[in-house]
């Protein structure tokens, strides 16, 4: 670590009797180290490949509760399939910002909401999602396809993501709008528990199509799936980093991911 910091002529690490943390100069060459190395692994990968098909890890970022979500099998799949040289990685967390992996090279791409900016990094949209009511029957909500006014929702029970995620924040930004009293009865941050939770009657939940639908189908319960009213809606944006160009293998995965996407408009 000497070494380094007489290299770069700066201090990279703080140590106190807290522990040991990164100053800016730090953060810095930690950004670039994390490139360099899967640039080796390229290169690498690259190198043993040489004449044949696609080779090398590739990270894919899909951002849970979103359409994204539902796309991690068909990916991994049609990945196999058309490029088997093609390691991929991929990660559905809620406990890590993506944007600020793919800064540092952890991650080459990532689905999220949002459409940014945030510097070094670039935000493609490639689709709007709009948000749907699921609930049980018992609610007393009627199973047609008009839109549900959020009104009509006033103090019912609700079974939604904590206050930092993003599809919360669409929906307590809906309610807050229309002047409605949201109530929320339990934070879930984990799918298959909240579709459990709602099909037990615990109370509703309101969440992307993709993901309402998921569900309401996979339960086996009588649940209602209509769409709010006013319309509650998210950009799904492919996000890359702008200073550091995409290998083959992950322009490969990129065109993979924006064709699966966009089935999901049909």
């Amino acid at each position: 670590m000497a070494a380094l910091e007489e290299h770069f002529g700066q201090k990279l690490l703080i140590r106190s009797q807290q522990g040991v943390s990164m100053t800016d100069a730090g953060h810095a060459v930690y950004r670039h180290s994390q490139i360099i190395l899967r640039q080796m692994e390229q290169a690498q990968a690259d190198a043993s490949a040489a004449g044949n098909s696609l080779a090398g890890r590739v990270s894919v970022g899909l951002v849970p509760f979103s359409s994204a979500a539902t796309l991690s099998v068909e990916l991994l799949a049609e990945t196999r399939r058309r490029h088997p040289g093609i390691l991929l990685h991929l990660t559905e967390s809620v406990g890590q910002t993506y944007s600020q992996m793919i800064m540092n090279g952890r991650l080459e791409m990532a689905l999220i909401h949002g459409t940014g900016p945030i510097k070094g990094v670039r935000f493609d949209p490639i689709l709007r999602e709009d948000f749907y009511l699921v609930a049980h029957r018992d609610f007393g909500i009627e199973d047609d396809d008009k839109p549900v006014p959020l009104a009509a929702l006033d103090s019912m029970p609700l079974l939604l993501p904590p206050a930092y995620n993003f599809v919360r924040r669409a929906v307590d930004t809906a309610f807050t709008r229309t002047r409605n009293n949201m109530k929320v009865v339990a934070e879930v941050e984990i799918v298959r528990t909240l579709a459990r939770a709602v099909a037990a009657g615990l109370g509703a939940t309101i969440m992307p199509k993709a993901i309402a639908d998921r569900i309401a189908t996979e339960t086996g319960e009588p649940l209602i799936c209509r769409i709010i009213s006013p319309r509650i809606e998210e950009t799904l944006s492919l996000c890359v980093s702008d200073q550091n160009p995409l290998s083959e293998p992950a322009l490969a995965v990129r065109d993979i991911l924006v064709e699966l996407t966009e089935r999901l408009k049909i």
